[in-house]
């Protein structure tokens, strides 16, 4: 009975050894996995704020780049005006030399009287530079009327510039081809110009019909 049970003693010995010894290797194995688990989480949350740290960067970056304008864009808000800034006036017109300072101020015209049946030309103001030749490019300020009631219907005063073009060559109506021939440079005329020999006797596509008024001033010929 004590041989067995020295026996049984003896053989459970070494098995329990083993069995400890592969449990001490087991453990130290999963130790060793677990701090691996541990680093490389560890390195993937460090790399996680890298990322992070790096693109919240460049938004406060790209932010401050917002707050300051860019030199293009200062100059361009600087030569911009201002949408209430009043537009700049034309410059205006350059009178001839020794012309009448009654040139500088639009004329007030009326009416004329009667029935017109061809062309008058009354001269306002003689002007003392050369005679205007046909084929030439005179420069003008005008008024228009309807002959009959004195109604305006054009004027280069109100659109700040005075009119430039050829005369006596078919670029203007009949009566200032015939009409402005010959008026010394520096003169103010009035032109009373039957329908014929303006737009017509009916008022077509806008253009003002029947007969018609125009002071004229003469400013350049060339």
């Amino acid at each position: 009975m004590s041989e067995r049970v020295e026996n049984g003693s003896a053989g459970q010995g070494p098995a329990t050894k083993a069995e400890r010894r592969l449990a001490a290797q087991l453990a130290a194995k999963k130790a060793a996995e677990a701090k691996r688990r541990r680093q490389s989480m560890l390195g993937a949350f460090v790399g996680v704020l890298a990322v992070a740290a790096l693109i919240g960067g460049i938004v406060w970056l790209n932010q401050g780049d917002d707050k300051q304008p860019n030199a293009s864009s200062a100059a361009d808000a600087t030569a911009t005006p201002a949408p209430n800034d009043e537009p700049a006036a034309p410059p205006a017109a350059e009178l001839p030399a020794d012309a009448d300072p009654a040139l500088k101020t639009k004329p007030q015209v009326g009416a004329g009287t009667g029935e017109l049946k061809k062309l008058n030309v009354t001269t306002l103001i003689k002007g003392t530079g050369p005679a205007v030749k046909a084929g030439q490019q005179i420069t003008t300020n005008y008024v228009g009327v309807f002959y009959k009631d004195g109604k305006e219907f054009d004027s280069s005063w109100d659109r700040g510039q005075p009119a430039t073009f050829g005369i006596g060559v078919g670029q203007v109506i009949p009566g200032w081809d015939q009409g402005l021939v010959g008026v010394p440079v520096g003169s103010r005329v009035q032109l009373d110009i039957p329908g014929e020999l303006a737009y017509g006797n009916e008022s077509v596509n806008g253009r003002p019909g029947g007969p018609l008024r125009f002071v004229v001033d003469v400013l350049a010929a060339q």
